[in-house]
């Protein structure tokens, strides 16, 4: 919330935005006064006071009595007086010195605050009601009460013109008030809007970075699983097998831990661009061929069938949803499905759009024990198809296998 470095400079109703009495909301609690209202008050108590003093110089004039003088002087102190509740009921305010000026004119001082306050607090209608019944009055009251050096015209003229000028200052102020009151509320909105696209965005920025770290590090870490596993269980393996299977377990411990760097660095360096130098380049369609090596290396039977006659000239972004839903099919398949063999299938081309499909038969030894956060993966993959303007499909088929299939545009 916006707040000014001085607020005993505003008024009660703008130091605070949640006590405002600007909208007619009598129902909220009557905000304190700052220190700009106790002047403004003392200021308004000392002009009515005077214009009381003046309209009783006049009213002695004409006055045929004692009594009648002093009827005047403790209204019009009574009026003065009442001048310090106009914040709080300032409708019945203004009505009563309304009706109490006809009869008595030094309460006019009073009279115009009280107008000035009701047309600083209250909304139009009330307004328009009050200030009707106080030309009203300003039009009997030299009738009432006629000053000897004033012609009855002339008081009549006045006392309109005076009603409608304070009446107006009140408007004016109060339409300020309000345009800074909106001001501020659509400042303060616009912050918020702003720190909510910023939890927004980053929201979806640790999305995509988890998204990103599972599609890089499960195909590294599964290939370590595997043959760790190989190890463990076949201790007395030929020493050619034992030195191929640690050598593919350090390579992919490099991978992993190269990917891991690349991953971090993104972290410390927001907005750093696929590329950059330092970086190691991001895989594309054409890194397909390495990557159904390695699968082999580690012990999986696959057949990459690439119908697309210039994977280099894919498009960057697609090549590498194509390599990440390739190398989850793959790691999958080693999970689910060890010992099966893996059809990989791409194909497409400018204007058709690329097809990529990962297909394995049930596995000979049954299905294998569920792996902890099975199915992460094939979610991220779904949104990573959606988000590039594709689609991604998987489930089992009929034989039993497990099939993944995605369509990404290319254009042409």
């Amino acid at each position: 919330m916006m707040r000014t470095e001085y607020p005993w400079l505003l008024p009660s109703a703008l130091a605070d935005p949640l006590d405002q009495e600007l909208p007619g909301d009598r129902g909220r609690e009557r905000p304190r006064r700052t220190v700009r209202d106790w002047v403004v008050d003392i200021c308004a108590f000392l002009f009515a006071a005077l214009i009381g003093l003046l309209a009783l110089e006049a009213s002695a004039k004409a006055a045929n009595g004692g009594g009648v003088l002093l009827a005047d002087q403790l209204v019009g102190a009574l009026a003065c007086c009442a001048v310090w509740l106009r914040r709080r009921w300032p409708v019945v305010l203004a009505v009563a010195l309304t009706l109490v000026t006809i009869p008595v004119p030094v309460a006019g001082g009073a009279l115009l605050v009280s107008l000035f306050s009701l047309a600083v607090h209250r909304p139009f209608r009330p307004v328009a009601l009050v200030g009707g019944l106080a030309l009203a009055s300003a039009v009997v009251q030299p009738l009432v009460r006629p000053e000897p050096d004033t012609s009855t015209l002339v008081a009549m003229a006045a006392g309109a013109v005076f009603v409608l000028l304070v009446i107006g200052w009140g408007m004016l102020v109060r339409a300020r008030r309000q345009l800074l009151v909106a001001l501020r509320e659509r400042a303060h909105r616009a912050e918020t809007e702003a720190e909510l696209r910023a939890q927004q965005a980053q929201r979806l920025a640790r999305e995509a970075i988890a998204r990103e770290m599972h599609d890089v590090l499960a195909h590294r870490l599964t290939l370590l699983s595997v043959h760790a596993g190989a190890l463990e269980f076949r201790p007395d393996a030929p020493k050619a097998e034992i030195a191929r299977a640690a050598g593919v377990i350090r390579d992919s411990s490099h991978e992993a831990l190269q990917d891991l760097r690349e991953i971090i660095g993104v972290l410390r360096a927001p907005g750093a661009g696929d590329g950059e130098d330092g970086h190691r380049p991001q895989p594309t369609l054409a890194s397909l061929e390495t990557l159904v090596a390695e699968s082999r290396e580690a012990g999986m039977r696959v057949t990459l069938d690439n119908r697309v006659a210039d994977p280099a000239a894919a498009p960057a972004a697609t090549g590498r949803t194509v390599y990440r839903i390739a190398q989850e099919g793959l790691t999958n398949a080693r999970k689910h499905a060890p010992g099966a063999e893996v059809v990989l299938t791409v194909g497409g081309g400018p204007g058709r759009g690329l097809t990529v499909e990962v297909r394995n038969p049930a596995p000979a030894e049954g299905p294998a024990s569920d792996v902890p956060g099975s199915g992460q993966g094939l979610i991220g993959l779904t949104e990573r198809a959606t988000l590039a303007g594709g689609r991604l499909e998987h489930g089992r088929t009929d034989d039993g296998g497990f099939l993944v299939r995605s369509w990404l545009p290319w254009p042409s």
